[in-house]
Order: C-alpha cells, then structure tokens, then sequence
C-alpha cells in the first residue's frame, strides 16, 4: 500500500502535537537535549568495544561548487615561504597562522543549528520571541554556546540506501516513518530516548560520484513530514542527515521545511545538517553494528545560531 503524505493542515497541527514548549519549565532553551540523561551517556560509553573512532563530517573547504551557497574564505596571515633556506633564531621567531570566516548554514559544511535558527510565527522553540535574535548582537537567547560541555551519546544509524540495496536515494524520494521502523529492524537497533539518529540517504556519496548539482531547482531527498510525529515520540536528542534533513520540495506551499520548522521551533529539536555517513555506513557494515558512542563538541560562538561541528563516532 503506497504511504500517504499528512495534508498540510496536518502538518500545520504538528506544531500543537508534536510541540514540547512548557515541558522543561517556561524558560527551557534546551529542547530535545535534555533526553541526554547522565545515565544515557553512561550507557553510550558502554558501546564502546574496539576503540576505533570515525568521523562524520565533511571537510571544509574554499572550493567552488553550484551547491555552495557562500564560499568560505581562508587566508594566511603568516606562511612559511619567507622563512626558506633560514635557520631559526632569536631575531624572528617562525610561525604561520591564518584566519578563516564562512557562513555554515547552507548545503555543504557540517553543521549543528541552534534553536534560534528557524522561527514560526515570529516565535522561536518555547515561545521564546523571534526578535531576541538581534543584528547587533546575534541570538540573545538559544544560541549555540548552550551547548558548551559537549554532547556524549548514543548514535544510531539508519541507512535507507542500504535498506533498499541502491547506492543512494532518488530525487525527492520520501522517508516515511514505515522506513525508519523497517531500517530498525534491518539493522537490529531501536531508536531511544535521548539518542542521536543519523539518517543516509547517501546524497554525500552521489554528489562524490557525479558531482554536486544546483541548490534550487532539482530535489532531494529526505524526511516527510509524516516523520515529525514519529520523532516526538522516540524523543530523540538531535537529527542528522547527510542532507538538510527535509525532503525537498516539501509538497507544502506554506512550511517548506516541515522538518526544520516543526522540529526546531515546536519540539526544540536539534539538526545536524550535511553529515558525511558514507565512513560510518561502512564502519557499521564491517561490525554488523548500527549504535555507537556519539561525541561533538560545537565551537562556542557567543550569540550562534548555529557551529560548524565534526561529530566522532566512537566503535
């Protein structure tokens, strides 16, 4: 039987359903992550087995590509070409150092948004005002530096290209929650409270392959929102995927990104966006083990909506 899509006044109730404002008291900015339990990060420490880590994000890099919605810029403040054929001494001391500036949110770093980042209804997670993020001093109130001690957990992977024996999705192929539960039991893993789960669709090992196409005008794969409920209800810490998460087009006129919107503004869901799964889909094959330690510390950027982040998964 073909999966039918929610209509978009179904999604729209998403907000009210699926909403955890007031659950953590009137002032949470934590959202999701206080799934992440002392005990849940005792439990992820004990995954740990063969003391191999991997990493799942992609390397940041100044190269053009039609993805790319700005170009990073990195430049060298000092280098080493004048010191060549020099022997050190105590008249200059040799040394290189650079500086960097990109803007993260977009299609091709590896990124954690902050619960500042979407709003609905001039509203951020919790109720908490859309314009307490502010153009003179950035997000005043669920920023990113929220998550200063880190985060240690349990991630799971759900592999839907290897669900379904391709090398990757189509476009605009959907997820429905009926997939998530069928990757489940493919790979023998329930998603928990407070875990991580980290969605492929093996968009990263397409745009390896053949290259990285426009960020408009062709689709992508992704969560439906018919997935939102069944998010809620796992009550999972964060999302992550190797693409923005939201199947694109959303099939809805008025919520785009039902993932983003729901999922940040009325659950106070953290999102991965643009992961690199394709060392980690390979290092869960060879163990025939889809869980592990999950461990990400986002830079703390006082006032962020968001961090670049290089999440290590730990086997």
């Amino acid at each position: 039987m073909a999966k039918q899509p929610p209509t978009e006044e179904e999604v729209l109730g998403y907000f009210d359903s699926c909403s955890n404002w007031g659950r953590w008291g009137p002032e949470d900015q934590l959202g999701t992550v206080n799934f992440i339990t002392p005990e849940r990060r005792r439990k992820a420490a004990a995954l740990v087995r063969d003391g191999v880590s991997v990493t799942c994000s992609r390397p940041i890099t100044t190269d053009l590509a039609p993805d790319v919605v700005s170009q990073p810029i990195h430049l060298m403040e000092k280098s080493g070409e004048k010191y060549a054929g020099k022997k050190s001494g105590p008249e200059e001391f040799q040394s290189s150092s650079d500086w960097f500036g990109m803007r993260f949110h977009g299609f091709t770093i590896t990124h954690i948004d902050s619960l500042a980042h979407i709003f609905w209804d001039g509203k951020m997670y919790n109720g908490h005002p859309a314009e307490l993020v502010v153009t003179a001093g950035g997000a005043t109130v669920e920023s990113i530096d929220l998550l200063k001690d880190g985060i240690v957990t349990r991630g799971v992977l759900l592999d839907l290209p290897r669900l379904r024996e391709r090398a990757w999705l189509d476009d605009v192929e959907p997820i429905y929650p009926e997939d998530l539960e069928e990757a489940e039991k493919a790979s023998g893993v329930r998603v928990e409270s407070g875990d991580v789960l980290l969605v492929r669709t093996g968009a990263l090992r397409r745009r390896n392959e053949e290259g990285p196409g426009p960020t408009s005008g062709l689709g992508r794969p992704g969560l439906q929102a018919a997935c939102l409920p069944w998010l809620h209800e796992r009550e999972i810490a964060f999302l992550g995927s190797d693409t923005h998460q939201d199947i694109s087009p959303s099939g809805y006129p008025r919520v785009a990104l039902p993932i983003h919107s729901v999922g940040i503004v009325a659950m106070g869901l953290w999102l991965i966006d643009n992961a690199n799964l394709e060392e980690l889909a390979a290092a869960c094959e060879q163990r025939q083990r889809w869980e592990f330690l999950l461990t990400f510390g986002p830079l703390r950027i006082h006032n962020g909506t968001g961090s670049p982040i290089n999440p290590i998964a730990v086997f």
